[in-house]
């Protein structure tokens, strides 16, 4: 698969990613949409779902829609790094678009939002006790288990060209969103569980620059902490994994 094709498969599946997952926190948080008050687990199933049709979306690409998932498949030594550039392109854009798609579909919500400073959590995430360092230590866990599972998981080998392969790539993927969900539901309080850089970073820059009324800031000084974190975490488990007997 070449450059240009990898990144358009990247663009689809991410961008359906941060709609849906973006989507379902703006269906609980808006007030005047029939999810208000669903709650953390409905978050949290949402987002899983949102992984699911995303990767089966970006398919034929791997379904990487992650840096973090990228970074951690080629410092385990499953990637060409030359590919690495495709990747992260495709996932930052589409995580944008998908951000910015979400705010079309809840435009009319958000302009009768009574709290529209609070609005930065739809599209990025924040930690519940600010604390650099703790929060990162929470990213870089959460990210590590994602990741280390991709790259451990007896259902999944990496193919030619580092692709991911789920056998049946219906129940892989649905296998990923259910570790995702896992992964919010016990480590996601904390911050948010980003675990994805591209998926925060890319809504966060929608955010800061989507005509929202009335909106709060991006909080440029935690944005580093959820790209860091999964990166960090992703290379730990890359690391690890290529030391492991098999």
């Amino acid at each position: 698969m070449n450059f240009w094709e990898i990144v358009l498969w990247e663009i689809m599946g991410t961008a359906a990613l941060t709609l849906l997952g973006c989507g379902v926190v703006a269906n609980v948080v808006l007030r005047k949409s029939l999810g208000h008050n669903g709650g953390w687990l409905l978050i949290n199933m949402g987002w899983g779902l949102a992984v699911f049709i995303g990767a089966s979306i970006a398919a034929p690409s791997g379904a990487h829609l992650n840096p973090a998932v990228t970074l951690g498949l080629a410092s385990a030594d499953k990637l060409d790094w030359g590919k690495v550039p495709a990747y992260l392109l495709g996932e930052m854009v589409g995580a944008f678009l998908g951000a910015v798609l979400c705010w079309v579909t809840y435009k009319l919500q958000f302009d009768t939002h009574d709290e529209p400073q609070n609005t930065r959590g739809i599209f990025a995430t924040g930690p519940t006790v600010p604390n650099y360092a703790w929060n990162l230590a929470t990213e870089i866990i959460g990210t590590f288990v994602l990741v280390f599972w991709i790259l451990t998981s007896p259902g999944v080998t990496a193919g030619e060209g580092g692709l991911p392969q789920f056998g049946n790539a219906a129940l892989g993927y649905a296998a990923v969103a259910f570790v995702v969900i896992g992964i919010g539901n016990s480590l996601g309080g904390p911050t948010g569980y980003a675990i994805n850089p591209a998926r925060d970073l890319g809504p966060r820059i929608a955010y800061a620059v989507l005509p929202i009324k009335n909106k709060g800031g991006a909080d440029w000084n935690y944005s580093w902490v959820p790209v860091v974190g999964p990166l960090v975490g992703a290379v730990l488990a890359g690391l690890l994994s290529q030391i492991l007997p098999s």
